[in-house]
């Protein structure tokens, strides 16, 4: 199987210095998991938190406190580093252009590539404009609208307010104009889309660096779990070289048209002829990458960190024939220790990421990894230590995955 589609000349030489020195705004697991390759390259890190006990805050050398939102925080960062990249896409567009446009820090992605990560309105009318596959949509400002969308969709609709959105928040199925009455008075705008009578949900992964350079991974196979992405295959089971290299293609064509640097997620419906559509954009390491911090010769976090820093790409070439990852999502166990090292002792190939978080049900609280030559089996490994770690060691074998229903979005 062809990993990487060919992919756009390479610069001969740098057109500035890497950076050195990176400010990251946010400060969770994503940002948490950079700081090991940034060690190994030689990077300084440094990661704007709302709390000194944050995911990453708790572990990085070098800590500022603020908001995302506090624009003198954000400032604050870039004037001490040499390009600022992100946890989140939360950040005001506002204060990301100002910090752009006086080169305080060389911010990547820059700000209009990823206001199409932060506003799913932006997003949708550029995708399309550009002739990139996506669900129908209507952009929605009033109950009349709404109404009449339900009425050319068949009456149902996925309505996403246009910001703020993740794992499932920001988003509801609605059947009835009035039920999306009260994010109409609070967002002034809605996105709504077809229900999209998808097979499975698929994401493609990509890196670019500022001067056009980038690479593909290979296209996984996600499941959700209350919205959550909760398990991953790489590649994707049954998706043959072909319908990879057209995937990846897209995905390419998609961060070279938006100008992204660094990672970036295309996340997909494939329908039953075989079409994908694209779902959602993410611009930074993603939950569907995961499987690569283990199962690739590159992970995610090390590329994010070299296309922001302007070092050429890694290799993205699988170590295994398969790699699946698992999400953590908070169980019965507070402390998850006992359970961690059951679960290493039954399984020495296991791979166990622990994010450093307070348990709560169902909050991402870590994720696991395994490598080999058969899905189903590393799979059902995969799930009995997870319920070892989150649940405890006297847990019981893993429950059957959640299957796709509908539209989880």
């Amino acid at each position: 199987m062809s990993s990487t589609p060919p992919r756009p000349a390479q610069p001969a030489a740098f057109e500035e210095a890497p950076a050195r020195r990176i400010g990251v705004v946010g400060a969770g697991q994503l940002a948490r998991m950079m700081l090991g390759p940034a060690i190994e390259l030689g990077l300084d890190l440094e990661v704007l938190a709302t709390a000194p006990d944050e995911s990453a805050a708790a572990v990085a050398a070098t800590v500022r406190l603020g908001r995302h939102d506090d624009e003198q925080a954000v400032r604050g960062l870039a004037d001490g580093v040499d390009a600022l990249t992100f946890d989140h896409e939360h950040v005001p567009t506002a204060i990301l252009e100002g910090i752009a446009g006086e080169g305080l820090a060389a911010v990547r992605p820059g700000p209009g590539a990823l206001v199409h990560a932060q506003d799913k309105l932006v997003m949708r009318e550029r995708l399309t404009a550009l002739g990139h596959p996506c669900p129908r949509w209507w952009r929605i400002g009033s109950l009349a609208a709404l109404e009449q969308a339900l009425a050319e969709a068949g009456g149902r609709l996925v309505v996403k307010t246009p910001r703020g959105g993740y794992d499932a928040h920001g988003v509801r199925i609605v059947e009835a104009a009035e039920e999306a009455a009260d994010w109409l008075g609070t967002h002034g705008e809605l996105l709504a889309e077809e229900l999209v009578p998808f097979t499975r949900e698929l994401s493609a992964q990509v890196a670019r660096r500022p001067g056009g350079e980038a690479s593909a991974y290979p296209v996984v196979q996600s499941l959700q779990k209350d919205g959550v992405c909760y398990e991953v295959v790489a590649p994707a089971p049954g998706l043959d070289d072909a319908a990879q290299e057209r995937i990846q293609a897209l995905a390419l064509a998609i961060a070279e048209d938006l100008g992204v640097t660094g990672m970036l997620a295309v996340e997909l419906f494939e329908t039953a002829d075989g079409r994908v559509l694209v779902n959602e954009l993410a611009m930074r390491p993603h939950n569907t990458g995961h499987w690569s911090m283990d199962g690739a010769v590159t992970g995610q976090f090390e590329q994010h960190l070299r296309a922001v820093a302007d070092l050429p790409l890694g290799a993205t070439a699988p170590l295994a024939p398969v790699a699946v990852m698992v999400n953590l999502l908070g169980g019965s166990a507070e402390d998850l220790a006992p359970g961690t090292a059951a679960a290493l002792a039954e399984e020495p190939r296991l791979k166990v990421h622990l994010y450093g978080k307070s348990v709560r049900p169902g909050r991402k609280i870590g994720h696991v990894t395994l490598l080999g030559d058969d899905a189903e089996d590393l799979l059902a490994r995969a799930h009995r230590a997870e319920r070892l770690i989150i649940d405890g060691p006297d847990a019981g074998a893993a429950p059957t995955a959640p299957t796709p229903e509908g539209d989880p979005r």
